[in-house]
């Protein structure tokens, strides 16, 4: 009987495909551990933000360094509230993240951690000032003051965003910073769990708009609200929709708007006290 030779001798490869094919689970399973945490499928995990810029400068002899962040730019009522922080490198909170990341719960947990370890200053910009400046001017204004408020003065600052602040420190903008940077992470927690809390004080003042509940921004029940009762004090005059609700319940607080392209009829009078020759120049 003729054997085959193919079934006596294992192949060359024989051992590396043995190898590949007993590594290839462990691998796809890792694969799967980053793709869809808690074997939940369809969602990608999202790293947390880390300490590694701000270690680069301490290893370069650049300290302190803070990381700052403002809450409530796009509400139609209540303040900007920024925030600074320093964190201490040896008493990091572990659970600190961008605060859209965190619950309710989890943002108050963490603040009242990060306020006991690190140092903490809070700025907030008025809606008179918002009014007056802008919504940038004033984020900007506040995420300075809340700097300049710090205990100790940083060398380096990092702020969230594409605008860098007039410090007198090293200044660097990172675009989407709350979840990269972890200075700035810690700041928005700070800012966003001081601005609710305003809000919900504000709520006590206002009754009838739910400041408790969305915190002042554009939601079908603050619109609902405004439409019935009206702007109160602490909502921004010219956001689209808190102007509509004054011009229909305070009409006289709006001012008429001037159109450019009016054509206007002017009269205008010559008199001719001397006659000209039209051929004397001929």
């Amino acid at each position: 009987m003729i054997r085959d030779k193919s079934a006596t001798k294992p192949a060359k490869d024989a051992p590396q495909k043995a190898a590949a094919k007993k590594a290839a689970p462990a691998k796809t399973a890792a694969a799967k551990a980053t793709v869809a945490p808690a074997g939940k499928k369809g969602i990608i995990a999202v790293a947390p933000p880390s300490f590694r810029r701000e270690r680069a400068l301490i290893k370069r002899g650049v300290w302190p360094v803070a990381g700052c962040d403002e809450a409530g730019r796009g509400p139609l009522a209540g303040p900007v509230v920024a925030a600074a922080v320093i964190l201490d490198p040896d008493r990091i909170p572990r659970g600190i993240d961008d605060s859209k990341r965190l619950t309710a719960e989890e943002r108050e947990r963490l603040f009242d951690k990060i306020c006991a370890t690190a140092q903490v200053s809070v700025a907030v910009a008025s809606p008179s000032r918002i009014d007056r400046d802008n919504i940038l001017r004033a984020s900007l204004w506040a995420l300075k003051r809340a700097v300049v408020a710090l205990p100790e003065a940083p060398r380096h600052v990092f702020v969230d965003g594409r605008d860098r602040l007039d410090t007198e420190c090293d200044c660097e903008a990172v675009i989407g910073g709350d979840g990269i940077v972890l200075s700035i992470a810690a700041a928005s927690i700070v800012a966003k769990v001081t601005r609710d809390r305003l809000m919900c004080a504000l709520a006590q003042d206002c009754p009838g708009y739910g400041f408790e509940q969305h915190k002042g921004y554009a939601v079908p029940e603050h619109l609902d609200a405004l439409d019935r009762l009206g702007p109160t004090i602490h909502h921004r005059r010219f956001f689209a929709p808190v102007a509509a609700a004054r011009a229909k319940h305070m009409p006289w607080t709006v001012e008429p708007v001037q159109d450019l392209f009016a054509v206007t009829e002017v009269e205008v009078q010559v008199e001719a006290s001397v006659e000209i020759d039209a051929s004397a120049g001929l």
